[in-house]
């Protein structure tokens, strides 16, 4: 590998998964892609139809120089804020890289504090292919953990809606009330414990 990083820049796009929804995790994945082993199709996750991501999700895997994927968890988005806890998880993923990046370019406008030179570029998921690789790696990874959250709390149907604020999500929280897994400082959750 270390041959390969004299060829060509070792270039991370950074993406994450889980900042909007009232439950789980956030996710952040870090992917470098390998220049002689492209990948075809890849695109903002959300974008894509399930079935394709899980797809891309095997060969991304298997063909990038290098992947990981971070994790920030419900208290300490709690603790620091969705931002930050976004930063941590971007942060961890780049961190757990095998292979580590000379440059990170990150989905958004605004970057973690790394290691490596970094660049925020805006619709980056559309634009970028490792910022496209990488979102795909974070929503796979986040919508299964929320498939298995499912089974611990059956009665919210993270399944369906991954922790977003659906209306079937609102119903049952209203109905049973927020779950361990709930983000206390996300404002329909902490309306629903002041009430």
């Amino acid at each position: 590998m270390s041959d390969i990083g004299r060829d060509f820049e070792l270039v991370a796009g950074v993406d994450e998964a889980g900042r909007g929804p009232l439950a789980g995790p956030v996710i952040a994945a870090a992917v470098i892609l390998h220049p002689h082993r492209p990948i075809k199709g890849l695109a903002d996750s959300k974008e894509l139809t399930e079935k394709a991501r899980n797809e891309l999700f095997i060969e991304i895997r298997e063909k990038a120089l290098a992947w990981s994927i971070g994790r920030a968890t419900v208290g300490e988005i709690d603790k620091i804020n969705i931002l930050q806890a976004t930063f941590l998880a971007m942060q961890r993923a780049v961190a757990a890289l095998s292979v580590m990046p000379t440059k990170a370019l990150i989905d958004g406008n605004l970057c973690p504090a790394l290691t490596c030179e970094t660049q925020a570029i805006i619709k980056g998921d559309q634009l970028e292919p490792a910022i496209s690789a990488a979102s795909i790696l974070a929503k796979v990874f986040r919508d299964r953990i929320m498939v298995m959250l499912d089974k611990r709390y059956p009665e919210y149907g993270f399944a369906q809606h991954k922790g977003y604020a659906t209306s079937l999500h609102m119903q049952n929280l209203r109905k049973f009330g927020p779950s361990r897994t709930h983000r206390r400082s996300f404002s329909p959750v902490t309306d629903l414990l002041i009430e």
